[in-house]
């Protein structure tokens, strides 16, 4: 059996410990389940592919990109609507930007996708945040040393124009770079495994819209494959029934979910 691991966003910046920008509450315990199952499973896993949530402090989903008519820049957790930008009750920075943010809040708006939420400055290229919780990164170490293999890591979100829960693809794909475009290699990848485990942090954001976005582009059967480790991920707080939908959803289509302590006993 090929088993393979998928972990989302596994970084500091979303554990819930001091100096966290985004912290999600349960994260480091997720974590701590994570790498005791990764150390369980040591050499029956085939591959893990980690992705990490990779940004620079100018980008549209920052602070530091807009401004409103006094030059004053949006709170962290601020909605931006297409009506806000029509208004130009928020504007780009450098109004050269304004018809860019406009059309990229219309998609999001068109495609069906998360309005634009302003994030506090998170994962940043460089810093603590950016690194894998200690736990997972231990583990993660552990596995590679004993079988002498190589993680699979997977950036995502560097493109200062759109925003890219998923690691599949961006919300909004930008023709010009290559990197927000759908990643065929993963998804190739994790189709040919027997069973891929799901874990990482958000479930309401970055797990849910990577896990969709898999499944659409898997053949029915092979959604079966997936397997949600449900006690390793957790909700963004406030978002808890986007993360209930995502799971209502995904079990409908046929996505399985396990607990750390019972998956593949």
């Amino acid at each position: 059996m090929r088993l393979e691991f998928l972990i989302i966003d596994p970084q500091n910046d979303f554990s819930d410990v001091p100096g966290a920008a985004l912290p999600v509450p349960g994260a480091s315990a997720d974590a701590e389940r994570l790498a005791t199952l990764l150390d369980r499973l040591g050499g029956r896993i085939g591959q893990i592919h980690v992705t990490l949530d990779t940004h620079q402090l100018l980008d549209i989903a920052h602070p530091l990109f807009w401004q409103n008519g006094e030059g004053r820049q949006p709170a962290p957790f601020t909605p931006i609507t297409v009506a806000d930008v029509e208004k130009e009750t928020w504007r780009p920075f450098d109004p050269r930007f304004y018809q860019r943010a406009l059309d990229y809040v219309r998609a999001l708006r068109d495609g069906g996708r998360y309005t634009l939420t302003i994030w506090p400055p998170h994962c940043l290229i460089g810093t603590w945040g950016h690194n894998v919780i200690p736990a997972v990164a231990g583990a993660l170490r552990r596995w590679e040393e004993a079988g002498f293999k190589r993680v699979d890591y997977v950036t995502k979100g560097r493109n200062l124009w759109t925003e890219h829960y998923s690691a599949v693809r961006a919300e909004v794909p930008d023709p010009a770079d290559p990197a927000t475009q759908p990643d065929v290699r993963l998804i190739e990848t994790l189709e040919k495994a027997d069973v891929v485990a799901l874990s990482g942090q958000a479930l309401s954001h970055c797990v849910a819209n990577t896990v969709r976005d898999i499944a659409d582009r898997f053949s029915p059967e092979s959604i079966r494959k997936l397997v949600l480790i449900e006690d390793t991920s957790s909700p963004v707080p406030g978002f808890e029934d986007m993360a209930r939908q995502f799971l209502e959803d995904l079990r409908g289509r046929g996505m399985r979910t396990a607990k750390a302590a019972d998956f593949l006993r």
